[in-house]
């Protein structure tokens, strides 16, 4: 069953970093590729969260409970990999919601702001994932930069937790700079 749930988790991965491309390109570039980005890019959304949650599930049934809350690395694996289905969830219903008007305005800037962030949480899910099955990467080494020792520390770091309140804080003045407007 570990293979079952590497596999699973390359789905959602490959899901997220396209969608994270087609919000970049939906959100930046004018033509053909941009509107073909933007229209395909709820589809894309939704498998990504089927197979992200299919992974969680796996994940979970794999391995007994009392050994992933023992091994700081496996609950920093678990975190990051809950943050990125937050965060890409939370994009999805902003997709689905804001329909065509997504892109416009202030929008497309949340929309931005939460896909880089997400590819940040769930490159370092993928990268703490490598180090459980026993293949480490160099990104482990610009997370140590960051603030994180992969096999001891379990937290955000400081920094960490500022800027998403910072986002936080930004993203719900837009929100309420948008609604003041068309109201």
């Amino acid at each position: 069953m570990n293979g079952t749930h590497a596999m699973l988790s390359h789905f959602p991965v490959g899901f997220w970093a396209l969608a994270t491309l087609m919000i970049l390109v939906g959100s930046f570039m004018n033509g053909r590729l941009a509107d073909i980005s933007r229209a395909a890019l709820l589809p894309v959304l939704v498998l990504s969260l089927l197979g992200g949650l299919a992974a969680t599930v796996i994940g979970l049934i794999v391995w007994p409970m009392a050994a992933n809350l023992a091994s700081p690395l496996t609950r920093n694996h678990m975190l990051m990999s809950f943050w990125s289905l937050g965060i890409y969830s939370m994009i999805t219903v902003l997709v689905w919601q804001a329909g065509a008007s997504a892109f416009d305005g202030a929008r497309r800037w949340a929309l931005v702001i939460l896909a880089l962030t997400g590819g940040l949480m769930f490159s370092a899910a993928g990268t703490l994932g490598g180090h459980l099955a026993g293949a480490s990467t160099a990104f482990s080494e610009v997370l140590g930069l960051m603030g994180w020792e992969v096999y001891t520390t379990f937290y955000s770091p400081l920094w960490v937790v500022a800027i998403m309140v910072l986002i936080g804080l930004a993203l719900g003045a837009l929100g309420i700079m948008n609604r003041r407007r068309a109201g």
